[in-house]
């Protein structure tokens, strides 16, 4: 079976990540695999493109930026010269793209997005129009399918699959609290207003003073340079640039995580995390928002799941999770072995239906 992934750009952000897991899980099964995008690659997706080839997935990404005339002419062009036997779109965009044109492949659409794309009402009459196009939808938490329902209707091969985290790259680390490096709070999330970086810098300036030596570090896409810009001034207003680190995208996010002490994940909304996946893995305590996409974390040890919109109960449970321990958590179902034999599963289904 040939299997073509779309994302929208290589970058190094949850959708794409997934896709590239797939895409080389997908290879080691016996499977002919290729990565494409509407969009040329990011910088930060380069070490992440040479392991696309060493594991010889075929990758086709533009080198130029296009219009929508050029998008649709370069999608035509990659489907032409790989001829898949299934399209799996990740996210809205370039589920829209592969559904537009005539290719005669059947297109899978998986729904990434944290918050609700169809509450535009163009998006949702877009996707009324090609509802019927795609051969099954896909979504990774039950409340992508749910807004699907409720905004388009039902449709005839709909499924819930959940992300998955690689364990054979984000282990478990017990004992490592005792190492004698400053503790540290991480975030991870591309910058945007729905992550709440903001909050995680003003619940840091609160704690600083009890915890002289605690050092705080955010990671992510630069999704919007104003948000990051207004996260950095924060920062320099509240006098903590000694103390926290404002980073862009990194590759090397199990090693953060292993030289963490907390991990901090304030989101507003998330359809269903790889970042708080990664975190699970590695048995770090973790601090989330209250929200449904992180409702399966609750009963995780390690874990508090409170209001963080709530600066007090956020610096409460920041500073518990200071003093507890790592602990390996039970993450059946949640792998990226599980999540993988079931977008084969549904590929070849799919597929062999056509």
């Amino acid at each position: 079976m040939r299997i073509l992934h779309l994302v929208l750009a290589p970058r190094l952000s949850g959708a794409e990540v997934l896709a590239k897991d797939l895409a080389i899980h997908q290879k080691s099964c016996g499977e002919t695999v290729a990565m494409a995008s509407l969009q040329p690659r990011h910088a930060d997706f380069v070490p992440l493109h040479a392991e696309l080839e060493n594991r010889e997935v075929i990758c086709m990404f533009p080198d130029q930026q296009y219009g929508r005339v050029g998008r649709l002419w370069w999608l035509h062009k990659v489907v032409r010269q790989f001829k898949p036997d299934v399209l799996l779109a990740h996210s809205t965009i370039p589920a829209f793209y592969a559904r537009v044109l005539p290719l005669g492949v059947p297109v899978i659409y998986v729904m990434h997005s944290a918050s609700n794309d169809f509450v535009a009402p163009r998006v949702r009459q877009i996707e009324r129009i090609l509802s019927k196009r795609a051969r099954a939808v896909i979504g990774v938490s039950e409340n992508n399918v749910k807004e699907y329902l409720e905004a388009i209707g039902r449709h005839r091969m709909m499924q819930v699959i959940p992300n998955g985290v690689d364990t054979s790259r984000y282990i478990c680390t017990t004992g490592i609290e005792n190492s004698g490096r400053p503790p540290q709070i991480l975030q991870v999330g591309r910058y945007n207003p729905i992550k709440s970086h903001l909050q995680t810098v003003r619940a840091f300036a609160r704690i600083s003073n009890t915890v002289p030596d605690l050092r705080l570090r955010l990671v992510g896409v630069i999704e919007d340079p104003s948000y990051f810009a207004a996260v950095k001034d924060l920062v320099q207003q509240l006098g903590l640039e000694q103390r926290v680190t404002v980073d862009g995208p990194r590759s090397d996010i199990s090693q953060l995580l292993t030289d963490s002490t907390v991990y901090a994940m304030p989101s507003l909304s998330e359809a269903h995390s790889i970042a708080l996946l990664e975190a699970l893995a590695t048995g770090i305590p973790v601090v989330a928002n209250t929200i449904p996409g992180f409702a399966y974390a609750r009963n995780f040890p390690g874990v508090q799941l409170i209001d963080t919109n709530d600066t007090e109960a956020y610096v409460k449970a920041l500073l518990i999770a200071l003093r507890q321990p790592r602990v390996e958590r039970p993450l059946a179902g949640l792998t990226l072995s599980d999540a993988a034999e079931q977008y084969l599963a549904i590929s070849r289904k799919v597929a062999f239906a056509a």
